[in-house]
């Protein structure tokens, strides 16, 4: 992410050669970071979730999943804010684009939903997230090009890029649900004996399946049933290829679990949100307008993106581990400010 942001933000448009090599393996892989976003996202709320309501109380869970969703809603809203232009009495309506923060917090409060209606239901949850998650892929054709003009720009924004939004709950929030229905399937089978090999082997199966066969299985069914939707989506299939990609990348940590546990991966996840938020002030100027790419948008050339999205990594880095709290604190922090509100006599 943060490599793929500096880049893709900075580098001279000059250099974006399709038909270069070394540019194509960037921007291919590059592609892969939101949709394992989303999908890890969804995979580890649900199974916590699953968890809490396998002890009998999933409550608390709920209510701190509830919590984080709209505190992620607010940081994804607040790192757009420019208070520079706020004091000076200008309001841009830019900051009302959604981006990847508000469109997890909202699928995170969709799958809590989900769960209360079907928590007594195993297996219909798990069909329930699979057909979601194949109808968000599969119908991305018909609001692709989606334009909104009758809601208010708040509301239009998860649905419509036509205001600047990176990206919408549709069709992002299938790469959660398909997250989400993977919990269910380890929390279902992960005590039994080999599990952790085949889903191995699974994973790369079905990646490999879905990277290199899923668009020929659409145009099938397109053929057996004429319905024209399958074969649009075939035409630019995008999302399934993207989720290959991501369970192959699932099927390699976890192959290699043992040994990451206790390394560098694992110290950044629990760093991940103040990682995102450091990494947007730095590079897009968050509240005050100043960062990098008000300076060097779209002007370095190859050799000094890559030295320089180095550095950004180690930099980031180092202030998340140093100098920044963890997520858990966050969230507290947020949590206590909430009830100290609540606690306020009313007048």
């Amino acid at each position: 992410m943060l490599q793929g942001h500096f880049i893709d933000t900075l580098l001279d448009p000059v250099y974006r050669i399709e038909g270069n090599p070394a540019y194509d393996v960037w921007s291919y892989f590059r592609g892969i970071t939101a949709p394992t976003f989303f999908t890890i996202s969804g995979l580890v709320f649900t199974y916590l979730l699953l968890k809490a309501n396998a002890k009998g109380d999933d409550r608390p869970r709920i209510k701190k999943g509830l919590f984080r969703g709209l505190l992620l809603i607010i940081i994804g809203y607040s790192l757009r804010v420019n208070l520079v232009s706020w004091f000076e009495g200008v309001f841009s309506p830019y900051f009302l684009v959604v981006d990847v923060l508000q469109c997890i917090g909202l699928s995170l409060i969709i799958l809590i939903c989900l769960h209360i209606i079907c928590k007594n239901h195993s297996y219909i949850f798990s069909i329930v997230l699979f057909s979601i998650g194949c109808l968000c892929f599969v119908t991305e054709p018909l609001y692709r090009n989606l334009v909104i003009d009758n809601l208010p720009l708040v509301i239009a924004n998860y649905m419509t890029k036509v205001n600047g939004s990176v990206f919408t709950i549709l069709p992002w929030f299938g790469y959660s649900a398909f997250g989400a229905f993977l919990s269910t399937v380890f929390f279902r089978h992960a005590h039994r004996t080999r599990f952790k090999i085949f889903s191995i082997l699974t994973f790369f199966v079905v990646g490999l399946l879905l990277m290199y066969c899923s668009t020929w299985f659409l145009l099938k069914l397109h053929a057996w049933t004429h319905i024209e939707l399958l074969k649009l989506s075939a035409d630019y299939n995008y999302l399934f290829t993207r989720l290959g990609n991501v369970i192959i990348l699932f099927g390699v940590f976890y192959a290699f679990e043992r040994f990451l546990k206790q390394s560098i991966i694992a110290r950044i996840g629990e760093k991940t949100l103040s990682i995102y938020v450091i990494h947007f002030i730095i590079l897009f100027g968050s509240f005050t307008g100043i960062g990098l790419k008000r300076f060097y948008n779209q002007s370095l050339n190859p050799t000094e993106a890559i030295i320089g999205a180095l550095m950004f990594i180690v930099v980031v880095c180092i202030i998340s581990f140093y100098y920044a709290r963890t997520n858990h604190f966050v969230y507290n922090l947020a949590r206590k400010i909430v009830d100290l509100l609540k606690k306020q006599p009313a007048r």
